[in-house]
């Protein structure tokens, strides 16, 4: 019988990660089978008990469910304890549920790896002060930027976020009105602007000499984002590598085995296209 693995979020019908996690068994040869769990407000710590009593080994969770995902597991990962957010859980066999943040890493790696980007002493602005950007703090400052500043409509949660996360590195938080007249090498999208068609209200001259926009958000057309920045003539990706690179650190963490990411990507990316 296979191993029960599954997505729990609301919505989660739109999840590509029982695709995702689909190609990885395949090319790794571990029998699994993974389902995306649609879970109502108020019954996620059922969800999960449930789910665990019925011989379920593990899940990935997505919105609204990190924090709440947090609270519950037993034990947690360094990077999920700083994060404040869990988007994978571990079921062990003596029933304690542990915990990991697996965002971050699969940000850097996309960056790093997949797009060839070097982030040390490199000025990052980062836009939003959420879970989404909470999640991939750490691996971020733990290139050693030169500067990364964490600019937010609501400047209060971009200062509570450099005095959570200075420990590590230095960080500078900002509201949008603030970065006129600064530019990056760097810019991260961490908003939700994206889903709805929005532009995030960062001034032109942020864009001048910068190296690489990057979108966390993914969508079969570039983002409103991505388009903007492509007219100020930057290079412009959205994070869909992200997506799958995250979901490959899950699968090591419930079976301790990496899959190899760039045939999913592309793999992803034609489905999304509608190849």
């Amino acid at each position: 019988m296979s191993d029960r693995y599954a997505v729990m979020g609301h919505p989660v019908s739109h999840s590509r990660s029982p695709f995702i996690h689909g190609q990885f068994a395949a090319q790794t040869g571990q029998d699994i089978d993974y389902t995306a769990i649609d879970v109502e407000p108020g019954s996620f710590v059922d969800a999960v008990k449930q789910f665990q009593a019925q011989g379920g080994k593990g899940l990935n969770v997505t919105v609204p469910y990190k924090q709440e995902a947090w609270q519950l597991v037993d034990t947690r990962s360094h990077r999920a304890e700083l994060a404040g957010a869990v988007n994978t859980i571990r079921m062990n066999d003596d029933g304690s549920l542990y915990g990991d943040n697996t965002d971050g890493i699969g940000l850097l790696r996309d960056l790093t790896l997949n797009l060839d980007m070097t982030l040390h002493q490199k000025r990052i602005l980062v836009l939003g002060a959420g879970g989404a950007v909470r999640g991939v703090l750490v691996p971020l400052l733990e290139q050693g930027p030169k500067q990364l500043t964490i600019a937010n409509r609501t400047v209060e949660k971009a200062v509570e976020l450099a005095k959570v996360f200075g420990s590590i590195a230095p960080v500078e938080p900002a509201g949008f009105e603030q970065l006129a007249g600064q530019s990056f090498d760097i810019i991260i999208n961490g908003t939700a602007a994206s889903l709805g068609g929005e532009l995030p209200p960062v001034p032109d001259s942020a864009y001048e000499n910068c190296e690489l926009v990057y979108d966390m958000m993914y969508a079969r057309e570039p983002t409103p984002f991505m388009a903007h920045a492509s007219k100020h003539g930057v290079g412009a990706v959205d994070g869909l590598g992200m997506l799958v690179e995250q979901a490959a650190e899950s699968f090591y963490v419930w079976r301790g085995v990496m899959p190899d990411t760039a045939p999913v990507i592309a793999a992803v990316r034609r489905a999304l296209s509608g190849a």
